[in-house]
């Protein structure tokens, strides 16, 4: 089950026709994505002293209806593993009338930061960080 929050629409996240902006709806998944991991109980301070930093590597937005001033909006965040170094987080957007306003996927890694080169097995670190694994679609790992 994928982690969800609630985001209301901000005026600052208008355009001059009143309809959310492209880079408010990557805000939205970043803001998601950074409330999930807090929530499976992974301190961003520590990781990054632990020396990891994660990291998106291309991210894809889709529109498929639009948000406006005045919206509220569920943003999920799920994360599907694999094996290698690259693991995607996915998001989609729902408007209160159950609408699917957008999708965001990343396809992310995690940074090893002293020598600047991505974690061969992402998933193990993650699990390692976190409290609530299963936040982070672990449970398996």
């Amino acid at each position: 089950m994928a982690f969800t929050n609630r985001i209301e629409v901000r005026v600052s996240d208008l355009d001059l026709q009143g309809h959310v902006t492209g880079a408010a709806y990557h805000q939205y998944a970043d803001h998601s994505r950074f409330a999930c991991v807090q929530a499976a109980g992974v301190s961003v301070e520590e990781m990054i002293a632990a020396g990891f930093g994660p990291v998106n590597l291309e991210t894809v937005l889709r529109f498929q209806r639009e948000l406006r001033g005045g919206d509220y909006v569920d943003i999920t965040c799920a994360w599907v593993w694999g094996t290698g170094k690259t693991y995607r987080v996915e998001h989609v957007l729902t408007r209160p009338d159950g609408e699917v306003a957008a999708t965001v996927a990343h396809v992310s890694g995690l940074l090893d930061l002293p020598t600047r080169r991505l974690v061969a097995d992402p998933a193990r670190q993650w699990r390692s960080m976190a409290s609530r694994p299963e936040l982070l679609q672990l449970g398996r790992y």
